[in-house]
């Protein structure tokens, strides 16, 4: 049956319309977002497919457009549409952080940092560079490195911190194995590009470690 033979309050769109997005099901979100279907195939239909095909939607919003390609009815039109969405969302979430109270929200951080780095197969090194009233200046990927370690050099975040006067950073990476705990290496790293940082008063604020929907914070565990 398609979706506009459904009764209208269970229309997702209908629904979103009258009790607001929080009120619908993560398949009826997307099949908003998708808006058709397919010869068969409504666009919830769609939706519980795909969901069921990855899992969890930022395993969906993250893949390749081949790996969404399989997935019948789906074409590079509407992969082009979940790439938007999710930059749309990572921009939004730092315009947030840019405001004189972004960061007075730590979920705030942890969803951009998440949205980010969550999926990323291979580490990367992070920087959110910081005025002096704690306003996001610049958000820099400055190393990738291998599936176990990144090669950290802190020379090169003391000159992208003068290069953007910031006042503090936040530094984060990713752990591709799911294991959010920061190694000895991670520990020691920090607490040398913290001492770095600090011959040119610029303080690091925190260290964020993301592996999958978690995410750990140093300075919430003394660690820096």
């Amino acid at each position: 049956m398609r979706i506009t033979d459904w009764p209208s309050n269970e229309r997702p769109r209908e629904k979103l319309l009258l009790g607001g997005a929080a009120a619908l099901s993560d398949a009826e979100l997307l099949a908003v977002f998708l808006r058709v279907g397919m010869a068969g195939k409504s666009a919830v239909d769609l939706a519980r497919e795909l969901l069921n095909d990855f899992g969890t939607l930022s395993a969906l919003f993250s893949a390749s457009q081949e790996q969404v390609a399989r997935v019948k009815g789906m074409g590079a039109a509407k992969y082009a549409h979940f790439q938007a969405a999710q930059e749309l969302t990572r921009r939004a979430l730092a315009e947030r952080l840019s405001l004189p109270d972004g960061l007075d929200s730590p979920t705030a951080v942890r969803d951009y940092l998440r949205l980010t780095l969550a999926q990323r197969q291979h580490e990367v090194f992070l920087c959110l560079f910081l005025d002096a009233r704690n306003r996001l200046l610049a958000s820099e990927e400055l190393f990738r490195g291998t599936l176990t370690q990144t090669s950290v050099y802190p020379r090169e975040v003391a000159r992208q911190a003068l290069f953007h006067n910031a006042a503090g950073v936040i530094v984060a990476h990713n752990h591709p194995s799911g294991h959010a705990a920061p190694s000895a290496a991670d520990l020691a790293m920090t607490r040398a590009l913290a001492r770095s940082l600090a011959l040119i008063d610029v303080q690091v604020l925190d260290h964020f470690i993301v592996a999958g929907s978690h995410v750990h914070s140093f300075a919430e565990h003394g660690q820096l």
